[in-house]
């Protein structure tokens, strides 16, 4: 057995033994002094885990410079356990290990503050056992809080997964034993590629992250969600339509891509509904191509009607069918109602001589009947392209 340390021929570990419960109360009072988030802990918290698992290491300290060796897994395990408790308590570990450096240091100091140069060889050993033990004790309370926190991570994400079946399954939410907000903003949401995401997965997930990031700002409860790269289904708990908008700005500014969103705001047994009703407007936005920013369904009423199965929108689109052969008259008429009926924006844009839209615009009208400057035509004529566009024409 390896012959125990000694300080000017005394056994250091006894010294250590001796004052560790007064010595782990001085550690404590510093660790709260210089280290903010301790001063934030419960008192009984301090006097009763913090000191105790203080005073566990001084032994473990003793033992080490008794036996000279590094601590043992077994005798690293109750900080193990200390830090999956600090982990579920939301503990930084920077501040843990904070802790753990601040006392291995006033433990050099108190031991060999008054070391000679006869002390020497054996305070070199010292040294080097103290490395061993910083060494020792960052790898297991790393290792156990970064365990400890993917668990709660992981029951997190089990949880909010629960909670958005729940939501979406439409079945009573009394039964489902989750505690839900008074109100959500549910929306359907596309998003744009990002020139990133030609390296790989990582780019799409950190677009996701800056996403989630951005949107979690909004909320004072955790944002649910079901998303990829391409969009998918947030619903962001307590928030109003008027602060929907800058929501769905912030989340393309955060991720460099466009955005297009369709919401709701609703009581959570109305998210099912909700969920589906903001789909399908989202799908209406993106096949008439709109900008990207947030809609509801009375922003797109007439094209969302369009898009529903009727025998009216089939005649709709047939009001224009003269005009299929004529690409060019389709296209022109198509642009002259786009730009609100301005004859030179339309030319400038079809690159065409302004007379050159007034002859396909009579053509136009001699080919259909309908006039865009008569008001009851014009509502016919965008209704009719409209149609055509919702039935692929």
């Amino acid at each position: 057995m390896a012959e125990a340390l000694t300080l000017a021929g005394r056994a250091v570990h006894e010294l250590l033994d001796r004052k560790a419960v007064s010595l782990a109360r001085e550690l404590v009072r510093s660790f709260v002094e210089e280290i903010p988030v301790y001063r934030q802990l419960p008192a009984e918290e301090i006097a009763g885990d913090i000191e105790r698992i203080t005073v566990h290491n001084l032994r473990l300290v003793a033992r080490m410079f008794r036996d000279r060796r590094a601590p043992t897994s077994a005798e690293l395990e109750p900080l193990r356990r200390s830090a999956a408790r600090r982990a579920q308590e939301g503990v930084p570990v920077e501040a843990i290990l904070a802790a753990y450096h601040l006392g291995a240091g006033r433990i050099w100091d108190h031991v060999f503050a008054d070391a000679c140069q006869e002390d020497l060889p054996d305070a070199l050993d010292a040294g080097r056992l103290m490395l061993r033990y910083i060494e020792s004790v960052t790898a297991a309370v790393c290792g156990a809080y970064q365990s400890e926190r993917e668990s709660l991570v992981s029951q997190d994400q089990h949880a909010r997964h629960a909670a958005v079946s729940a939501l979406l399954s439409g079945e009573p939410l009394a039964t489902a034993g989750i505690r839900f907000a008074a109100r959500y903003l549910v929306l359907s949401v596309t998003f744009g590629f990002h020139p990133d995401e030609r390296s790989g997965a990582v780019a799409g997930r950190r677009k996701l992250r800056r996403i989630g990031d951005s949107v979690q700002k909004f909320a004072a409860e955790p944002v649910l969600s079901l998303l990829d790269p391409g969009g998918g289904l947030i619903f962001v708990p307590d928030l109003d339509w008027c602060s929907a908008e800058a929501l769905v700005a912030g989340m393309g500014e955060a991720a460099g891509v466009e955005v297009r969103a369709a919401g709701e705001v609703v009581p959570p047994e109305g998210v099912a509904d909700a969920a589906r009703l903001t789909q399908e407007v989202l799908d209406v936005v993106q096949l008439f191509q709109h900008p990207p920013g947030l809609y509801r369904l009375a922003d797109v009423l007439l094209e969302y009607q369009l898009t529903r199965p009727s025998e009216a929108t089939e005649h709709l689109a047939g009001l224009l069918d003269p005009l299929t052969g004529n690409p060019d008259l389709l296209r022109t008429l198509t642009v002259y109602l786009e730009t609100g009926l301005d004859r030179r924006r339309t030319a400038e844009l079809l690159h065409v001589h302004p007379n050159t839209v007034d002859y396909r615009l009579r053509r136009a009208v001699s080919l259909t009947g309908l006039d865009p400057v008569d008001p009851a035509d014009l509502q016919s004529i965008g209704a009719a392209l409209a149609a055509r566009r919702a039935r692929g024409r």
